[in-house]
């Protein structure tokens, strides 16, 4: 974070000077918590706090009723939207979601949602970045949500499903509530994201964005309902070729890194067609919007090839404009190295308490430190 500020201001006072914690005092050990815990984020909560005095500050301030998580999240977020309005490129507002683990404070067991595969607890913690989308560089939390996986009842039918307030689907749609109708920001998001209710919500939401398609979904050839429908999968790799790239593919769930693998670029106007049955709150127009296919070409041998379909509500007519795109998406994982960031650097699941109220505020911190 290139952050420049003069001698008598620390990042923690631009960050937090103005939280509003029912009392100076409070903001003021926020303040120095957080100027603390930039200069060792690393290790246990004693490792980040250089004295028992101001670990015990700490503590004292996360019990405090109005020091709460969306006070902390408030905070960074006003921060980032100032340097939202200053930055002089477009915007990313990068949006995913990951698993914080605190299956081993046994007293919290029941005030946690579950997570993995069911037998864990924790949060599914969604987290939204702001960057650069010339440089990549990450202007600051926008926001962060702690939610708490609900046990659905197998028997749930989809008008139930479609009222139910904490559907994991809706998270992408809370992750936007905070911010403006300014076509400087762009929404990206990966396949978690593809949902007709949220596609939908993207386009009148007055910002440009990036998701990831993974449905299985109808389309019509064009921006009009005219001919026939098609698969978009199918209708994606039908595209024409508008140009080839090389680009080099970071390693990850074992593979191997590859360097300079060459990517085909298709893309054209695509009128999305609604799902017929509705598993989200949403119309029954169809979206016009604009497909990108990236797919890579003679992947080694052994490795999946790389195969990205997106969609955008950004016109897509030449290579220039279907490579701006890709370029966006591809910047979507500087949050996956935010989450490792959170959960290796700063250790935010080995903290020890015992209520969620001052756990909370307490991964608010740390995820900003991140």
């Amino acid at each position: 974070m290139s952050l420049v500020y003069g001698t008598d201001a620390s990042l923690g006072q631009a960050l937090f000077g103005h939280a509003q914690l029912g009392d100076r005092r409070r903001t003021a050990r926020l303040v120095k918590t957080f100027n603390q815990m930039q200069r060792h984020p690393g290790g246990t909560l004693p490792d980040k706090l250089s004295t028992p005095a101001d670990l015990r500050g700490f503590y004292r301030l996360c019990d405090e009723d109005d020091v709460t998580h969306a006070a902390i999240v408030d905070a960074a977020r006003q921060h980032t939207l100032r340097r939202i309005g200053e930055s002089d490129q477009p915007v990313l507002i990068v949006q995913d979601s990951t698993e914080l683990d605190y299956t081993d404070l046994k007293s919290l067991c029941d005030d946690l949602g579950q997570i993995g595969k069911g037998n864990k607890r924790g949060y599914i913690c969604h987290n939204v970045l702001a960057m650069g989308a010339e440089t990549g560089e990450v202007l600051g939390l926008v926001d962060q949500i702690l939610h708490h996986r609900d046990e659905v009842p197998e028997n749930e039918t989809l008008s139930e499903h479609r009222q139910r307030e904490t559907r994991e689907s809706l998270l992408w749609l809370r992750g936007t509530e905070h911010l403006p109708a300014d076509v400087k920001l762009i929404d990206v998001s990966d396949q978690g994201s593809d949902t007709f209710e949220f596609l939908e919500h993207q386009c009148r939401s007055g910002r440009r964005f990036v998701v990831r398609a993974h449905k299985v979904r109808k389309v019509y050839a064009g921006h009009k309902p005219v001919g026939p429908r098609h698969y978009l999968k199918e209708y994606a790799h039908s595209l024409p070729e508008l140009g080839r790239f090389t680009m080099d593919v970071q390693s990850q769930r074992g593979r191997k890194a590859r360097k300079g693998a060459e990517f085909i670029v298709r893309g054209g106007p695509g009128l999305v067609c609604p799902p017929h049955a509705k598993r989200g709150n949403h119309g029954d127009d169809p979206l016009p919007l604009w497909v990108v296919q990236i797919t890579e070409v003679n992947p080694p041998r052994g490795e999946k090839a790389i195969d990205w379909m997106l969609l955008t509500n950004e016109p897509v007519r030449t290579y220039g404009d279907a490579y701006c795109v890709t370029g966006w998406y591809e910047k979507r994982w500087i949050v996956e190295e935010y989450h490792k960031a959170k959960k290796t650097g700063c250790r935010i699941e080995d903290m020890q308490f015992t209520t969620t109220a001052r756990l909370e505020p307490a991964i608010a911190l740390l995820s900003v430190v991140a």
